[in-house]
């Protein structure tokens, strides 16, 4: 029998890239709603990079959020909407564990977040018939 392996923060962060790839996912947004309720709250780059290698993170999502072949999915430099993010964080519906307010503060996930926009777009791929 296969296990799976979950990583804290990981996970997390896990959950909330599958909610990007999910066309028909639970947050659908109306055009008439405010931005300001996607807007994340101030999130420190520095700190959220230490808290993401701090609760192991990067052990499925890599290093820049830039996801593995083997485990968590790509979940930066553009995650989902802030109020998804942390909702999928605290209520996941996939693989990873949730994470309350008594193991990640609301904060910490701002860092996370606002780390994971930080992260640079990954150069763009050249068509195969130009190599």
């Amino acid at each position: 029998m296969k296990s799976i392996r979950v990583c804290g923060s990981t996970g997390l962060i896990a959950l909330a890239v599958a909610l990007i790839f999910n066309p028909t996912g639970a947050h659908s947004q109306n055009s008439a709603q405010s931005s300001k309720s996607d807007a994340a709250p101030a999130g420190n780059v520095e700190a959220g990079k230490k808290i993401f290698n701090k609760y192991g993170c990067y052990e499925c999502h890599g290093r820049e959020g830039q996801g593995t072949t083997m485990a968590g999915p790509r979940i930066g430099p553009n995650p989902v909407p802030f109020d998804y993010f942390i909702s999928y964080v605290r209520k996941p519906t996939r693989e990873m564990p949730p994470y309350t307010a008594k193991v990640v503060t609301d904060q910490e996930l701002a860092d996370i977040y606002a780390f994971l926009q930080a992260r640079a777009h990954p150069p763009a791929t050249m068509p195969s018939i130009l190599r």
